[in-house]
């Protein structure tokens, strides 16, 4: 785990960072680094579990923690989604077109892109006019349709590059408004996750959610308003679409 605090000197002092999903293994990491960083003024974490939730089966209580952070006074520098969905005891990733399954499907959507779309409508406003802002949220280099050469996973790839769409969508609106405003998709990489963990293949480099949270937030850092609407990896390539 990452011993040095990061710094974020991008982002002005004193500002509030959110982290949605942030009971699950990256979304702690990402609250620990915040936290330890001593940048922000204030690190919100939400997730199902606590209060107010959030929680996508209700969409009414992602307005609802808009507008509890709205209470906090403070400007939003950060939102960080850490929402993720790959599988379940009832599902799998699919390895062929006669496993498709519409519930599957489905739940891919919902978690992966409409969730997050959700989160976009509701939070994005929250982000001052000027000054660096970053709304970043987890994709994957599987929802990379220019980089697919193996097929498969169906419902998780087709979410994830519906919600690249999204980002770049979002990106382009907040820009009008916000200028020095950052929105983009993130590759975590593969994470000892409970999500990803399971899926490691054998000699494929996997990352501690500490390291992979360091490695992201480091990217973020880094990140301006031209890389906005852009898909970037945990080592800060640029990714095709």
């Amino acid at each position: 785990m990452t011993t040095t605090p990061l710094a974020f000197d991008s982002f002005a002092q004193d500002g509030l960072a959110v982290v949605c999903g942030a009971t699950g293994g990256i979304g702690q990491a990402f609250v620990t680094h915040l936290r330890a960083s001593g940048r922000f003024a204030g690190v919100i974490a939400l997730s199902r579990s606590t209060s107010p939730a959030l929680d996508f089966d209700r969409p009414d209580s992602i307005a609802e923690c808009a507008d509890f952070i709205k209470t906090l006074g403070g400007e939003v520098r950060l939102i960080i989604d850490a929402t993720g969905y790959l599988h379940d005891e009832a599902f799998q990733p699919e390895k062929s077109l006669r496993q498709i399954d519409p519930d599957y499907m489905a739940k891919q959507f919902h978690i992966n892109a409409i969730g997050p779309a959700l989160l976009m409508k509701h939070f994005c406003p929250l982000l001052p006019r000027s000054g660096k802002s970053v709304f970043a949220t987890l994709s994957a280099k599987v929802g990379s349709i220019g980089d697919n050469r193996m097929g498969g996973w169906y419902g998780y790839r087709a979410a994830k590059a519906a919600l690249n769409q999204l980002v770049k969508c979002s990106a382009i609106e907040i820009g009008r408004n916000k200028r020095d405003a950052v929105c983009v998709a993130l590759h975590p990489g593969t994470v000892d996750t409970g999500l990803s963990g399971p899926f490691a293949k054998s000699g494929l480099r996997v990352q501690s959610p500490e390291e992979a949270t360091s490695n992201m937030l480091a990217v973020l850092d880094h990140l301006t308003a031209e890389n906005s609407g852009g898909f970037y990896a945990y080592d800060g390539k640029a990714l095709p679409w």
